[in-house]
């Protein structure tokens, strides 16, 4: 079993309550919109896995790719940044969605924590919301889940307070 920290748009700023909400995760994960310095804060305290996104700086997206494909406890897992959401996913993301097989689909930008199985590429879609000071959102949110045994369990949705507050 692995225990997993989702965030996406920090936008530069790390809510210093992360930490401690991902405390028992063996990994964190970032959907894009890093921003300067906080992935090298993350990657110091947990493994690492992330993808740049569209605010994010040449050497960010030196550091990270576009898109993340990977399997972990027997769950195939694919992060990027912009995908649109189930069922007005990018065209680019529809066709890969349906051409390889995905367990779990991971996207950050829209800053709205949602997650929902989408049975018309049959995996489960996961977006954390927003965890930055800077956008449209209204509430911060992370989530933290388990991966085992193929299957995603334990999901729990964080709020870490409204968007301008510490």
């Amino acid at each position: 079993m692995r225990r997993i920290g989702l965030i996406s748009d920090t936008h530069g700023w790390l809510d210093p309550r992360v930490q401690e909400h991902f405390s028992a995760c063996d990994e964190i994960w970032h959907a894009g919109d890093i921003g300067p310095l906080v992935a090298e804060g993350l990657a110091q305290w947990k493994p690492l896995r992330a993808v740049f996104g569209n605010i994010d700086d040449g050497a960010t997206r030196a550091a990270f790719p576009e898109h993340l494909r990977f399997t972990l406890e027997g769950v195939r897992v694919w992060i990027t940044h912009i995908a649109g959401k189930p069922p007005r996913y990018t065209p680019e993301v529809v066709r890969e969605l349906r051409s390889t097989p995905t367990d779990l689909f991971i996207c950050g930008h829209s800053h709205i924590c949602s997650v929902q199985f989408d049975p018309g590429v049959n995996c489960l879609y996961m977006n954390p919301g927003a965890a930055g000071r800077h956008g449209w959102h209204q509430v911060r949110t992370i989530l933290r889940f388990s991966l085992e045994a193929g299957k995603v369990k334990d999901l729990e949705v964080i709020e870490l307070g409204k968007r301008g507050a510490l």
